[in-house]
């Protein structure tokens, strides 16, 4: 590109490019891209990139779609991976695919393995179209960009500093009823709530309860701005969780949607029905093992399930309180203990006034004693099983790097089966000579 230097005006403004690039930024993004691109492209990109760096990504993505393509292949290749990232969040899908496909593969790479965050965090879910702007700029010039590139999500007027750093914001509504000359710097409120891409939707979740904002800034470690999560788009991928989550609890997978073809259906569910099947067998193996006691005594037949249900409701209650709290970060595995305590605590107290009702019921039913005491006390015990056990999965899940929720409440239901049978007829059988 030497030979565009070869006027007057265009070493000028060569050496503006270099020693001003600040006030070269923002002259760029006061006028239309037509009536500057003439200026830059007369100038070698390594001279572009100082000022580069200082306009707004909204502002330079327009400037990259007015260069030529070759122009433009150079600058995103030139510029700092994080920023030339900002400036291609600007652009469609389309678009950033058209611009990457042209790159250097190394350039590529290093691109896309920026851009593409973790599932579950802040930066996969944010929206990186999301414009800046400077504290001295005026309300008008704010709002006529808006309605020119129909802005229609936007909530906050984002304001940065010359560097791009993130300083504070204005609401939508205060800038439509302030005057036009007014200065968003005048209106501006600090940012009681920024985030990292890397943080977990957890993490974004519990700053939207806590701090009651429509949306929440995204910043890098530099605290440069790099886009925003608005409250609907947390509640949207949220919903999308816990309903994924409901169907991996049961052993279903989180592809599978309400019409999805039987074929894939069965080839999703049927791993977890064969292991729940074995899981099954397990359960009814503890029940052989009793067969003579049942024999004698058929009413522990019919007294079975209802101990098995109330360990089995036991046991669900503390596996999703222990999830929730796992999920919005109330816990951590470090206090598996306190949680166990609680809930085994929890699993007694409940399992005593059960018991309490469940025997005054047996009693009238039955008139006999040993059959009381024999519900009663296993009654307790299995509620005391199910709240440790329920407590304990998803602990021990997080524990081992696996997800919770993953068939939680397959294992869940075999042990508190287990643990219910085992307890309802081995004090049976030891009671045996009470109950005939």
């Amino acid at each position: 590109m030497t030979d565009y230097l070869a006027t007057p005006a265009d070493n000028l403004n060569r050496r503006f490019f270099l020693d001003y690039p600040s006030d070269v930024a923002k002259k760029i993004e006061e006028l239309p891209a037509a009536e500057v691109i003439d200026a830059v492209t007369r100038q070698p990109v390594k001279v572009l990139i100082p000022a580069i760096l200082k306009i707004t990504p909204d502002t330079a993505s327009r400037l990259l779609r007015a260069l030529p393509d070759s122009m433009a292949d150079e600058l995103l290749t030139e510029l700092p991976p994080p920023a030339a990232v900002r400036v291609l969040g600007h652009l469609s899908q389309e678009e950033r695919a058209e611009r990457l496909v042209r790159l250097d593969d190394t350039i590529r790479r290093d691109l896309e393995t920026i851009m593409s965050y973790p599932r579950d965090t802040a930066g996969r879910i944010m929206d990186t179209s999301v414009w800046t702007f400077r504290r001295d700029a005026k309300v008008a010039d704010a709002l006529k960009r808006l309605r020119k590139g129909g802005m229609t999500t936007a909530r906050s007027l984002f304001l940065v500093d010359d560097n791009l750093r993130l300083t504070g914001k204005v609401s939508l509504q205060d800038a439509a009823l302030a005057p036009e000359d007014a200065v968003l710097g005048s209106m501006e409120t600090p940012i009681v709530a920024v985030v990292r891409p890397i943080d977990s939707l957890s993490i974004v979740a519990q700053l939207f309860e806590n701090r009651d904002v429509l949306d929440i800034a995204v910043v890098d470690l530099d605290g440069i701005f790099l886009g925003a999560v608005t409250h609907t788009d947390i509640a949207k991928t949220v919903q999308q969780n816990a309903t994924a989550g409901l169907q991996t609890m049961v052993g279903a997978s989180k592809e599978e949607r309400a019409l999805s073809s039987p074929f894939f259906t069965v080839k999703k569910r049927m791993p977890w029905l064969q292991i729940n099947l074995l899981t099954a067998f397990l359960a009814a193996s503890v029940v052989g093992i009793f067969e003579a006691t049942i024999a004698q005594v058929t009413a522990l037949a019919v007294l079975l399930p209802v101990v098995a249900g109330q360990s089995g409701n036991t046991g669900a209650q503390a596996l999703a309180v222990t999830m929730r709290g796992l999920a919005l970060r109330e816990i951590t595995v470090r206090q598996w203990a306190r949680v166990v305590r609680k809930e085994v605590i929890a699993g007694f107290l409940n399992g005593v006034a059960i018991a309490i009702t469940c025997g005054i019921g047996v009693f009238i039913w039955s008139q006999s004693i040993g059959l009381v005491a024999v519900i009663m006390s296993s009654m307790v015990i299995a509620m005391i099983a199910a709240g440790f056990t329920g407590a304990l999965i998803p602990v021990l899940l997080t524990r081992l790097g696996q997800d919770p929720a993953t068939s939680s409440s397959i294992i869940l239901t075999t042990v508190t089966d287990v643990a219910g049978f085992f307890a309802f007829l081995g004090i049976a059988s030891l009671m045996m000579q009470f109950l005939q």
